[in-house]
């Protein structure tokens, strides 16, 4: 079966992979935003859901040595993934190809913005905020196939140690994938295209997730990571930009003015991030932390560390 725009489809696949290779996250984080230049949620979210069960499954079991230390803190958040994700199948299933891809770049691009200017603070009652947290990022992930970006600040927020904090995406990310999964199955959207984009997808991953684990040993983590923020952050803007225009909401290049804004915002945002100093990032953090402070007498955790 001849699918449309393939070599493009491989090598954006490629270097995505490299790039979660090398974060842990970020394979559809760089995919979605340039294959849906191309390519209909419909047609590209199963495929990448039915890869990312394998990816996700492979990032745990090599970060599995972090998961006793997280899985109580994120169990709330996987509770609260199922009815999100039986709300996100449902949108895929029913709204309009053009008017899903807008949803789907206005979603992003605040959340991209969000991480780039590096926001961070700590949530104290970290149960009572995993259910909400999981039910939207349920319907985020089965309506874009993409939860990094949130997951990130979140856990970066929590202070996590490297392999926790790989343990906890892998385990969240796996489980998010595996059901809407299932989900998809259910809604009927396993259709022949997508199921063709599965050849192109795997390559890519076999070859650029061990290249990037090689790459990021030998360049600034938190710089790369920035500079692929910066990358989702233009190409989210000139898509939404596109779409608006084709969807006559904005006519003409006035449309573009979205994306103008952005780039003006992340410009900003570089600067300040390259003037600053770059603050350390989780991928440059010791595999564990030393002895941690002892927990509240009130935290909700203190069992699940004792």
């Amino acid at each position: 079966m001849h699918i449309p725009h393939s070599p493009e489809l491989i090598v954006i696949t490629l270097l995505a992979a490299i790039v979660n290779g090398a974060l842990g996250y970020g394979f559809s984080s760089i995919t979605v935003p340039l294959a849906l230049l191309f390519l209909a949620n419909r047609v590209l979210n199963p495929a990448l859901v039915l890869v990312e069960v394998g990816l996700n499954a492979y990032v745990l079991w090599v970060n599995r040595g972090g998961l006793p230390a997280v899985r109580a803190r994120v169990w709330p958040i996987v509770i609260g993934l199922l009815p999100g994700v039986v709300l996100g199948t449902l949108i895929v299933a029913q709204v309009r190809p053009d008017w899903l891809k807008l949803g789907t770049f206005a979603l992003l691009l605040p959340l991209i913005l969000v991480q780039a200017a590096g926001f961070r603070r700590p949530i104290r009652a970290e149960r009572k905020f995993g259910y909400p947290f999981g039910a939207g990022l349920g319907v985020l992930y089965s309506v874009t196939t993409i939860s990094g970006p949130p997951l990130a600040v979140l856990l970066n927020n929590q202070g996590l140690a490297k392999r926790e904090f790989r343990a906890a995406l892998g385990f969240i990310r796996l489980a998010e994938s595996s059901l809407t999964a299932i989900a998809y199955a259910y809604a009927g959207l396993y259709a022949r295209e997508s199921i063709g984009l599965v050849p192109l997808i795997l390559p890519g991953l076999l070859v650029g997730v061990p290249l990037g684990a090689w790459l990021i040993r030998r360049i600034n983590a938190e710089t790369f990571r920035r500079v692929c923020m910066s990358f989702d952050a233009w190409v989210v803007s000139f898509g939404l930009s596109t779409l608006v225009r084709a969807l006559h909401i904005i006519d003409g290049q006035a449309a573009y003015t979205i994306m103008v804004v952005v780039v003006a915002i992340d410009a900003l945002l570089l600067y300040r991030f390259f003037s600053a100093g770059r603050a350390p990032d989780l991928t440059t953090v010791p595999e564990s932390r030393p002895a941690a402070r002892a927990p509240r007498p009130d935290s909700p955790y203190l069992s699940s560390r004792g």
